[in-house]
Order: C-alpha cells, then structure tokens, then sequence
C-alpha cells in the first residue's frame, strides 16, 4: 500500500510538469486552455519536485514527509484554482492525496492514542522507590511451583521490579475467519499502583490503524483508530476492568516473576505442576490457573474471567489461554519468547494472536517507544 500510494504521488506530482511545458512553450499542451505565464510555470515545476520528493520520503518512511507533502498539495491546489477549466480534476487526486497527511497530523495531536500512551507511562515513571532486593526468604510462603518458577526466572538476587518496558512483535486476528495482521507493540506495566499501557499498530488492507488498552486502578480501557482519525473500538466498563484485571495478572505472571510475591495475590496448590491464583485490584477480583513444567517455566495460563469484545459493546466469556514456550534470558531474567492468545469458544479454538518477544527491560527511568 505504501509503494502504491507513493507511485500515485509521483504520479500526480510530474503531471504538474504539463504547466511547466506550456508555460515554457515546450510542447503543445490541449489540456491547459488558460495562458500560463513563465513564474507561474516555474511554480508548476516546484509543485511536481515537491510531490516526488514527497513519494520518495513517504516511501522510505521519513517522518519529515508530511511537510513537502502539504506545501506541494496547497501550492498545487491553488495553481489547479488558477488554470481550473483544464486542471479541476487534479482536485479529486489531491484531496485523496489529503487523507494520508490528515492522519499523520491527527496522529501527533496530544490526544492521539501514541501521545496519551506517552503521558500515561510518564506518570509512572515519574513514581520512584529505592531498589530492593529479592531475597529467598521473601518466596517461601508461596506454593512450591511458584517459587521454583521465581529461582529459575532469575529474579532472586535481584532488584525487585517497579516496571518492565516490553516490545512484541507478530499476527492478530479480528475474527476466526480473517487472517492475521502483521503487528507491533509496546508496553509499559508498573506494579506499585497496578498499571498497564499497552500501544499497538497494524494494517489492513494497507490502512493503518493503532489501538490503546490503559489500566489504571480500578478502571481500563481499550480503543482503536482506523488511520488515527476514524474510532472502531471503544471498551470500558465492568466487564472490560475484569478482563484487563487478567491480563495484568497474566503480564505479571510471564513477564515479571518477582511481582509474584505481592500481597493481593492468593495462592492455592492443585497439584506439583499446577496453582490457582486470585489475584485482586481496587475491586476487581480474578482467578487463573497457571501451569508449568518439571523445568521450573511457567507454560501456560487459563481464567474464565476475561471477556472477548471486537467492539466495546458486545461482550462474550470463554475460557482464554496463553501458552507460551522459548524461554531466554533477557538482561539477566528468563522470560518466555513466544506466546498466544486463544479462546475457547463452543464451536472450537480460537488464536487470535501470536507474540514474539523482541525486547523487555526493568525498572526503567526514561520513556522510549
């Protein structure tokens, strides 16, 4: 989509060079009934270096694309006003051309999905507490696959966690019968006040979209944008606060083993291989059952209390999992590399999203996206 979009603008952009030839007399041009006088062909010329000099940055994916672009749509627009018998129809390629630069700007407005991700993982960077270490000791009154879990993770020895920054990077599915979408995530959690900000862009049918999931004390949200201007998905609510109650849970599960030792979590042994956990949040109370391996890795985790929502406004609850394997060391802390999101719905198994792990760091101080 990109390579198409950029070959229209270039496109565009050399037919402007039909003002530039009439007004120079270097071919005949029928198209353009009005006189055109030398300066003003000269702009014609501009016109069409600044639109491929858009396409060749909007191609390349430079951010300063944007600006040649809307210098060469309002110059072009003024010089189609001026010759408009011949040249009206450029009208329609520019405005199509506007949609694109519209949603670049609404994308850097401060409530953009991307800025209020960066606002809300500034507060929480800005909470600090001295570094504390994890002693042995702190584990022993968890059930004995949790604390084999928290050694083999690495975390003992080790500052106590405040926040991990993680990077994924994999497929997401709308519906059973779509195909997966190429996507890329950035997260922030903190676990002094349970918090989890979790950005996401993708495309479909080449038309990007971003979605924002925030929870934050007792309240969470999750919304998504069609190219940063058009909202499909706004979820809040009871339902949506368990659910994302889960999913912090499950974040502190895979990602951060030493939050383990939390106090708002309540432990049950099933058997040698398998706990049940409830863990509880301004309110919101959930239950998992985590599952593990004679290694010491946790492998999977299961809840009934997470809800399935395309929209915000329908709301279906089914048993959801996230097996996960490739267990590697991340600066010093074993975490899990890969992983999927499943439902499981009465008509069967349903992945709607697969997970690779590209980057984590703990206890951060700086935001980076």
């Amino acid at each position: 989509m990109r390579i198409f979009l950029a070959f229209i603008i270039v496109i565009h952009g050399l037919i402007h060079l039909l003002g530039f030839t009439k007004a120079f007399n270097l071919a005949q041009v029928d198209q353009l009934t009005q006189t055109i006088p030398k300066p003003i062909g000269l702009l014609w010329l501009l016109t069409a270096i600044l639109f491929v000099t858009a396409a060749l940055l909007f191609s390349f994916g430079k951010e300063s694309w944007p600006i040649t672009g809307a210098l060469a749509f309002i110059i072009s627009q003024i010089l189609i006003i001026y010759s408009w018998d011949g040249a009206k129809y450029g009208t329609i390629v520019n405005f199509i051309l506007l949609i694109p630069l519209i949603a670049f700007y609404a994308n850097n407005l401060p409530t953009s999905y991307k800025n209020v991700f960066k606002f809300e993982v500034g507060k929480g960077l800005k909470r600090s507490s001295a570094n504390v270490i994890l002693k042995e000791e702190e584990i022993s009154c968890l059930p004995s696959p949790v604390q084999k879990y928290i050694i083999y993770s690495g975390a003992i020895g080790k500052e106590k966690l405040q926040n991990f920054r993680a990077v994924f990077q994999g497929g997401i599915k709308p519906s059973a019968g779509s195909n997966f979408l190429d996507f890329h995530s950035v997260q922030y959690n903190f676990f002094d006040n349970p918090t989890r900000a979790f950005y996401i862009k993708s495309k479909m049918y080449g038309i990007p979209f971003d979605g924002l999931h925030l929870y934050s004390g007792q309240n969470a949200t999750m919304q998504i944008k069609i190219a940063s201007l058009f909202q499909v998905a706004d979820a809040k609510g009871i339902k949506m606060n368990k659910s994302e109650t889960v999913t912090m849970f499950n974040d502190m599960c895979f990602f951060a083993p030493a939050s383990l030792i939390d106090k708002n979590i309540e432990w049950e042994t099933i058997d040698s291989l398998k706990v049940k956990a409830k863990f509880t949040n301004q309110g919101n109370t959930i239950a998992a059952i985590l599952f593990f391996n004679n290694k010491g890795e946790l492998i999977n985790f299961s809840s009934f209390d997470r809800y399935e929502t395309a929209d915000g406004k329908i709301y279906n609850n089914y048993e959801w999992t996230t097996p996960v394997k490739n267990y590697k060391e991340n600066n010093g802390r074993k975490t899990a590399s890969y992983g999927e999101a499943i439902w499981h719905k009465p008509e069967g198994e349903f992945c709607y999203g697969k997970f690779n792990l590209l980057e984590i760091e703990y206890n951060c101080k700086e935001f980076m996206c």
